[in-house]
């Protein structure tokens, strides 16, 4: 399993920040990071009108779209993907840094901001408990 790292915390927190600022850093030591976002609505890689919308909207289980500069591939699934198949679609790398999926029993770090006027959720979690 590669290495993991989860970053969460609320929305609007500062999390995507954080990885784009630790992003360079990192690569900047030599490592190869690769990053798994989770959002809480159908992601849309693309805008509606492009042909991988279509196709996918049309029927498609996936679509991948390639070009010079990189390429993807969008897949409808009904349920979401554990972690063990997100990381199976990932080349090996050193680090693999997951925003998001907040109930993972994985090493993570909490982004807190206090004007946000939520507790922390290591706090919430452990008041759980």
């Amino acid at each position: 399993m590669h290495k993991t790292l989860g970053v969460a915390g609320w929305s609007g927190s500062g999390k995507t920040t954080l990885i784009e600022r630790l992003l360079p850093q990192l690569t900047a030591r030599g490592l190869r990071v690769s990053v798994i976002k989770h959002c809480h609505h159908e992601p849309e890689l693309d805008k509606p009108g492009k042909d991988s919308h279509r196709f996918r909207h049309a029927g498609a289980s996936e679509v991948m779209v390639i070009g010079p500069g990189g390429w993807g591939v969008m897949a409808s699934c009904a349920v979401e993907p554990g972690i063990e198949e997100q990381l199976s679609h990932l080349t090996e790398v050193d680090l693999v840094l997951l925003e998001g999926q907040k109930r993972l029993a994985l090493p993570k770090l909490e982004v807190y901001r206090p004007s946000l006027g939520k507790p922390p959720r290591e706090a919430q979690t452990r008041s759980q408990t």
